[in-house]
């Protein structure tokens, strides 16, 4: 029986997975009652994602049993998992952009089953649950949280008795979140059970009945989280207690920008871009500025704007270090000391198929042509100084791996994100640009990510962080704007920024348009 003594609807007893020499699950126990919302809480690389895919399918435990309802079950495939009543809602949506919500739907579900119908389920079953959702909207017209709704809702189509939730806030504004969890809570009053895993302790805390506490590959706490704090929940994680970030005060190294954009434009590149419109920004020695906004309002494409990957009409719409850089190739940005980390961390931050230390040397043999290449027209690669960079960055940022140099793929995405991180930051660049810097890691490696920010920052460089979790930039800024509509506010001073302010700027209140200076950001 489970909490409170509802029946238990799914029990894991004494599951294994091991891949080589790697144990990723070791002889995992716990259970999930029904009408109950369970966390599963572990740092990355603690074995998370690896448990749900047994649960989902996706893999197959090298010992060990699946539960349901009291009697063992193989789930075989995803869609054993489905007929047996388990749903997920994976972190990375499978979407098509070109095709509606409904027809996204339909795709999943599969059958004969008309458009129409599917849509008018689909348009009922979001009206029941708070979820609004227009069936026919093209997905790529949606922003990041109307997209979960598609997903979540055709997680229900298929009458799930479990959910598996990964990362559901991760995309998500406050408010986004907050309806989130109402829809969670009304379905666990229906009987619904909810394996829910997530980094943000607080929600956690607020949302979760149990929790399962995973550190390398084993159960090491079950626990009411109700009755923890975040801190203590984060220090069963990882073994100790997670080090607060430290912000000391700004100290300016220079009055001229490293970064500055001048009253820039840029139209729409695609049927599902945001044009950018008249956008000033200076980022000075010395300080961090953060971006926040809900996604889908232009952060995406004011980075590639930033990194090179989109070129201005003229050269002097983007300055870095006081040279012009509009018409600059992310690699003669980067040499003009430019560190550039885009969002998406697999086939953009990194190619997936090459090695850690090959990708290392991709975004880095022109800035660090002398340490990476040699000498003549050839510049044959160093390879073995390009390993010791790499493991330099693994030690630094404490990258779990299988493997001395594995391919970007074999990572689990928190530990794939400390790399590139740290990849970047071993350079001490002058400018750092970095789009969602913790996404998708633990607290301990969040904090470690944010303090190795600011640190930067003091030591003389500038930072310019883009990101959707507003703790997170209260923590690391030392001023904010605002990205809506393709738009960016004046920046606040963060002795000045409250979540009220920030919230109507992001809802698209009009902004004012400057570009705030050092002596109004110290």
């Amino acid at each position: 029986m489970g909490p409170s003594g509802k029946p238990t609807l799914l029990e894991v007893r004494r599951i294994t997975k091991i891949f080589g020499e790697l144990k990723a699950n070791d002889a995992v126990d716990f259970d999930i009652a029904e009408g109950e919302i369970h966390a599963l809480l572990g740092e990355n690389g603690a074995g998370k994602s690896t448990l749900v895919k047994m649960l989902f399918g996706s893999l197959q435990p090298t010992s060990g049993e699946i539960l349901w309802r009291g009697k063992p079950v193989v789930v075989s495939d995803p869609a054993t998992a489905r007929k047996l009543g388990v749903g997920m809602v994976f972190q990375h949506f499978s979407l098509f952009e070109a095709l509606t919500a409904a027809e996204n739907i339909a795709l999943s579900l599969g059958g004969n089953t008309p458009i129409s119908r599917i849509a008018e389920e689909a348009r009922a079953l979001s009206q029941a649950y708070g979820l609004p959702l227009d069936p026919g909207a093209l997905v790529g017209d949606l922003s990041v949280g109307e997209r979960q709704r598609i997903e979540i809702i055709r997680c229900l189509l298929q009458k799930p008795d479990l959910i598996i939730l990964d990362e559901p806030t991760s995309v998500l504004t406050p408010q986004e979140a907050d309806k989130l969890f109402e829809t969670l809570e009304r379905l666990r009053s229906e009987g619904k059970s909810i394996l829910y895993i997530s980094h943000r302790l607080e929600e956690v805390k607020r949302l979760c009945d149990r929790a399962t506490v995973l550190r390398h590959g084993k159960v090491v706490a079950h626990c009411t989280p109700s009755e923890q704090t975040p801190a203590s929940l984060a220090a069963m994680m990882v073994g100790n207690e997670v080090a607060a970030v430290a912000r000391p005060a700004s100290i300016a190294h220079g009055w001229e920008p490293l970064l500055e954009v001048r009253r820039f434009d840029q139209p729409a590149r695609g049927p599902f871009s945001v044009p950018l419109r008249d956008i000033s920004l200076e980022v000075f020695p010395g300080e961090v500025v953060g971006i926040a906004g809900v996604a889908g309002n232009g952060q995406g494409e004011f980075f590639e704007a930033l990194s090179g990957e989109v070129l201005q009409k003229r050269a002097d719409q983007v300055k870095i270090a006081g040279k012009d850089a509009g018409r600059l190739g992310a690699t003669a940005r980067r040499v003009l000391g430019a560190a550039l980390l885009p969002g998406e961390r697999l086939g953009h931050g990194a190619a997936p198929g090459m090695k850690l230390s090959e990708n290392l040397l991709l975004s880095r043999h022109a800035s660090d042509r002398k340490a990476m290449l040699g000498g003549g027209i050839l510049g044959l690669v160093k390879g073995g100084a390009v390993k010791r960079a790499a493991r330099r960055v693994i030690e630094a940022m404490d990258v779990r791996k299988s493997a001395e140099d594995p391919e970007a793929a074999a990572l689990s995405g928190g530990n794939l994100q400390k790399f590139i991180v740290g990849r970047e930051l071993d350079r001490q660049p002058r400018l750092l640009v970095v789009n969602q810097p913790t996404w998708g890691v633990d607290a301990g490696a969040a904090a470690m990510i944010r303090q190795k920010l600011i640190d930067l920052s003091r030591a003389g460089s500038g930072v310019l962080a883009i990101s959707q979790d507003l703790d997170e930039l209260f923590e690391i800024s030392d001023r904010i704007v605002v990205m809506a509509d393709g738009r960016l506010s004046g920046s606040l001073k963060i002795a000045e920024a409250t979540r009220e302010k920030i919230g109507i700027l992001m809802g698209g209140a009009s902004p004012a348009h400057h570009t705030g200076h050092m002596e109004d950001a110290a």
